[in-house]
């Protein structure tokens, strides 16, 4: 098991990415302790001409130094960074959280919405936490390790409320369901699951994120199913929802089903599971859509060796970012690259004590000028927010002065700012 500031056992007990990568640990623990088709015709972005890991901070001087090579690593590219660096960052503290795992919002509402891995969804309104929960789930969340209570999202008009968790019974069963949404709480009553998969083998790997999409529909990004290594090749095998990211229509209910499987999802002609937007991922955590560019950014919690960002055109299906046969740019236990699989445009050295990647969104606020268009994201075991932009035909890693610890998830406030949990509870990233 390889060793970090944090204990195994402190990472583990905190969700967030970082536990997500410990499952990469060929001792995982199974459940019971714990109560293709070729996507070759993919167009490569004229942008995603380099893969970089380099990192530097920000307002230093001079060309930032790569992180030391894995022995036996190919070389990454090193081109020299130009143009202007990310400013000067800081956090404003917003509100303690216990355990948060998600960050929505809704459609007419000034709220911030806060899933808790227990199972719990609260409200921010008004910069206060509002002591009544929007919706409870706690009698039916599986929480612990990496599992909980751990996406959230809304329909376009904020009157539906999406959940994904992993559930008591049937044990570690992900559960991706829709809540009727009053003024200020979901009806419970008004339940209905809209999709499951079950994950009862390993308690680790569930993925979590739930989003809508630019095109209305609900992404949902699912793990590989647990374990070390992708033991039951799952990554590569569009037939099963784990390791996939899926996307489904929940207002249209069609064959059987309580929702419909929207026009150009690339196997709903058959050859793998209809659901399924992309595959041939490990742990995704997490995925957001920039709307500006027109395209979708997945965050794969790695293996031992390399975290990765991907970034493709939200429009374009059946995606292979080739795990398990890849993990960021190299091999994995000498897989060969599958046809057409999409490279990251950027990966995380844990050489460089990177272990556990915590996916953010491209900046797109008004309060801080010069972040716009950046990356923002963060890693469970090293301090601090980073960002990613493209500067010179190199994707560059930078680290910023917003000096957050474990950041477990990020988020988007209503006026386009971005949130995230960290250690310390819900903040605002600000200019400083």
């Amino acid at each position: 098991m390889r060793r970090h500031a944090l204990t195994a056992a402190a990472v583990c007990l905190l969700i967030a990415a970082g536990c997500q990568g410990r499952g990469g640990d060929p001792g995982a623990s199974p459940s019971s302790v714990d109560p293709s088709t070729d996507a070759s015709t993919f167009p490569s972005t004229a942008d995603a001409v380099t893969t970089t890991t380099i990192e530097a901070t920000t307002g230093s001087s001079g060309a930032p130094a790569a992180p030391p090579p894995r022995p036996g690593a190919p070389p990454t590219a090193t081109g020299r960074p130009s143009g202007s660096r990310p400013p000067a960052l800081g956090l404003e503290q917003l509100t303690p959280v216990e355990a948060g795992t998600a960050i929505a919002t809704r459609a007419g509402d000034n709220s911030v919405y806060i899933t808790e891995q227990a199972g719990v969804i609260r409200g921010l309104r008004d910069g206060r936490l509002d002591p009544a929960p929007v919706l409870d789930l706690t009698d039916l969340v599986l929480s612990g390790g990496e599992r909980g209570l751990l996406g959230l999202a809304f329909s376009a008009d904020g009157a539906t409320l999406y959940a994904y968790w992993t559930a008591k019974q049937p044990l570690g069963e992900i559960t991706i369901a829709s809540f009727p949404m009053g003024p200020t709480a979901a009806d419970r009553t008004g339940q209905q699951v809209l999709i499951t998969v079950p994950h009862a083998k390993y308690g680790n790997h569930n993925g979590g994120i739930l989003m809508r999409g630019p095109d209305g529909f609900l992404y949902a990004g699912i793990g590989d199913g647990g374990s070390g290594g992708d033991p039951d090749g799952n990554g590569q095998n569009p037939g099963t929802l784990l390791g996939t990211i899926i996307r489904i229509d929940p207002t249209k209910p069609a064959d059987g089903r309580p929702y419909g499987i929207p026009p150009g999802n690339p196997f709903a002609a058959g050859g793998g599971r209809p659901e399924v937007w992309a595959y041939g991922l490990r742990n995704p955590w997490r995925i957001s859509f920039d709307p500006a560019s027109a395209t979708l950014w997945t965050a794969d919690v790695g293996q031992n060796a390399f975290e990765e960002i991907n970034r493709v055109p939200a429009a374009t299906a059946g995606v292979n970012y080739g795990w398990r046969n890849r993990e960021g740019l190299h091999p994995y236990k000498g897989g060969d690259r599958p046809a057409g699989a999409v490279d990251p445009v950027a990966e995380l050295n844990h050489d460089a004590g990177f272990c556990s990647i915590t996916g953010g969104y491209v900046y797109r606020g008004k309060a801080i000028p010069g972040l716009v268009g950046r990356y923002v994201f963060a890693d469970y075991c090293v301090e601090g927010v980073r960002t990613l932009s493209q500067q010179d035909g190199a994707w560059v890693v930078e680290k910023s002065t917003a000096a957050a610890s474990s950041v477990r998830t990020f988020g988007v406030d209503p006026a386009g700012e971005l949130l995230l949990i960290d250690n310390d509870g819900l903040k605002r990233i600000v200019p400083r």
